[in-house]
C-alpha cells in the first residue's frame, strides 16, 4: 500500500469476501493485494488470508482477519454521495440484498457489519439550504425514510 493513511477494517475472517463485494459494487474500487499469514496466529493458521489491501471509491483500506473479538458499529460509516434515484437504489439494494440490513435516514449495514450512508446529493443540499423552512421540511421527510426517496425530498423542498 502506498498511502500514508489507510483505513483498517477488522473482520472475523471474511476480509477478502468483503473487499471483493466492494470492488464489484462501487466505482473506483478494487482488491489490490491479498497477504497470507506467515505463521499461526490467534484467529487463524499459517497460510490463511491475514490482510487484504483494497480501495473503496478511491479510499485505501486494509481488511484484517482478526477473529471475532471486535464488531463494527455505526460510529464508523462510509458515506456515499449518489447523483440520482437509480444510483441510490442500486447501491442500497446491493448492500441490503447481499445479506445486509436496512436502517433509517439512508443508513444500512452490509453483511459484515460495516455501516453505509447512501446519501443523495439532493438531500445534502436540501438540508444545507439557506431557506431554513425548506431545509426543515426536507429533514423531517428524511427522518421518516429508510432508503432515501429523492422525489419526496424534492416535494418537501417545494411545499
Amino acid at each position: 500500500m502506498t498511502s500514508k493513511n489507510t483505513i483498517c477494517l477488522w473482520y472475523d475472517r471474511d476480509a477478502l469476501a468483503a473487499a471483493t463485494f466492494y470492488a464489484e459494487t462501487f466505482l473506483d474500487s478494487a482488491v489490490l493485494a491479498v497477504h497470507r499469514a506467515p505463521g499461526d496466529y490467534p484467529a487463524g493458521k499459517q497460510g490463511d488470508v491475514l490482510t487484504v489491501e483494497f480501495r473503496v471509491m478511491g479510499i485505501p483500506c486494509l481488511g484484517l482477519n482478526g477473529g471475532p473479538a471486535f464488531r463494527h458499529n455505526e460510529a464508523f460509516s462510509f458515506q456515499v454521495a449518489t447523483d440520482d434515484q437509480a444510483e441510490t437504489d442500486r447501491l442500497w439494494h446491493a448492500i441490503i440484498d447481499n445479506g445486509g440490513q436496512a436502517s433509517a435516514c439512508g443508513w444500512c449495514k452490509d453483511r459484515w457489519g460495516i455501516s453505509w450512508q447512501i446519501t443523495p446529493r439532493v438531500l445534502t443540499a436540501a438540508i444545507a439550504s439557506p431557506d431554513r423552512a425548506a431545509a426543515k421540511r426536507a429533514f423531517e421527510a428524511m427522518m421518516g425514510m429508510s432508503k432515501i426517496d429523492i422525489a419526496q425530498i424534492e416535494a418537501a423542498l417545494k411545499s
